[in-house]
């Protein structure tokens, strides 16, 4: 059989996995190069078996591997224009290329390690315009890829934050923290001497509700929505008994953990707005009422091979508070110890 004059036959396309795309979703696969193609559509192809990955039929949820081949039958996609590549930084994006830079501490073709700076969101939200997130758009290489978030800090909380440069640096990074096997050490300033000096916090946390929204909340064993949180903390100097810098290494991610959990055993961290509420009590003077809680190094293993192994200078504030009350900056307790896991 021959097309008519004017027409061509639509044909069968047939795309390889790239490395940078392994232990992606198949559906999300398909949204980042068939954006038109709804997920229902996507299901029928896949139930007909019209969609296939090396010959065979898969699901939704299947996740490639490198060198596998996926069959996209004709009709989808075929005449469609690619996206356009975003271009690299002209204007603002410039700007934001060069703070984003300013504040690197490592890179290599795989992640890119920052020091956040106290007072920058990492995502945006409501009423948030300005973020992190949004400035990696700066940093899109020359295929057009944008890094990708594999982790959170909170707005106020300064430090290591690991950005990675590709898809699958992404999709190994996210393993990692998933199994926790990534290793985290925060400093902060709390309010007293916790006691005793080394000590873990147990405790389940869940979203409050109303006035307390914004705050998670600890809680009893059980309900659907409470999560349980460990953290290992250890004081390392102290000023008198009022305050204290103190290590936390948190061994669970949950939102807010380390406030909440500061909070929770008497002694929250200075200047925090959510969780800091000692009646009549008095900032001392020359501290700065912001938060002073500050991601200092990650462990984690690097997507590709090793380790890695990056620590974070103090912010501003945090430094101008040590200096006035005479602490160092070197931690003895900043390795980790294998009982803590």
């Amino acid at each position: 059989m021959t097309a008519k004059r004017g027409y061509r036959l639509a044909q069968v396309q047939v795309r390889t996995i790239g490395e940078d795309e392994a232990g992606m979703r198949l559906d999300r696969w398909f949204r980042e190069h068939f954006p038109d193609l709804g997920f229902g559509q996507l299901q029928k192809l896949l139930r007909t078996g019209q969609v296939r990955v090396d010959g065979g039929r898969v699901k939704t949820s299947t996740r490639l591997d490198s060198g596998q081949t996926v069959r996209i039958p004709p009709g989808i996609g075929a005449d469609a224009p690619k996206r356009p590549i975003k271009p690299p930084m002209p204007g603002d994006s410039g700007k934001e290329a060069a703070f984003l830079r300013s504040i690197l501490l490592f890179e290599d073709r795989d992640v890119f390690v920052f020091n956040k700076p106290s007072g920058l969101s990492v995502q945006g939200g409501s009423g948030t315009t300005r973020h992190l997130d949004g400035m990696l758009d700066a940093l899109r290489d020359k295929s057009g890829q944008k890094p990708r978030l594999v982790h959170r800090l909170d707005k106020d909380t300064s430090g290591v934050l690991v950005v990675a440069r590709t898809r699958k640096a992404a999709s190994e990074l996210a393993k990692s923290f998933r199994a926790r096997s990534t290793r985290k050490i925060y400093w902060a300033l709390v309010k007293g001497v916790p006691k005793p000096r080394q000590g873990r916090i147990s405790t389940y946390l869940v979203r409050g509700e109303g006035e307390d929204s914004e705050r998670m909340l600890v809680v009893g064993k059980g309900g659907e929505e409470a999560s349980h949180a460990l953290t290992h903390y250890s004081v390392n100097e102290q000023a008198g008994q009022k305050l204290a810098w103190v290590t936390l290494k948190p061994v669970t991610g949950r939102t807010h953990q380390l406030r909440a959990h500061m909070a929770h055993i008497g002694h929250p961290i200075v200047g925090d707005p959510k969780y800091f509420e000692i009646e009549n009590w008095e900032l001392p003077g020359g501290i700065q009422n912001r938060l002073h809680l500050h991601a200092r190094r990650i462990v984690v293993p690097h997507p590709r091979e090793g380790v890695l192994d990056v620590s974070a200078p103090l912010p501003p504030h945090m430094q101008q508070s040590w200096n006035l009350l005479g602490f160092g900056n070197e931690a003895a307790d900043d390795d980790f110890d294998e009982d803590e896991k």
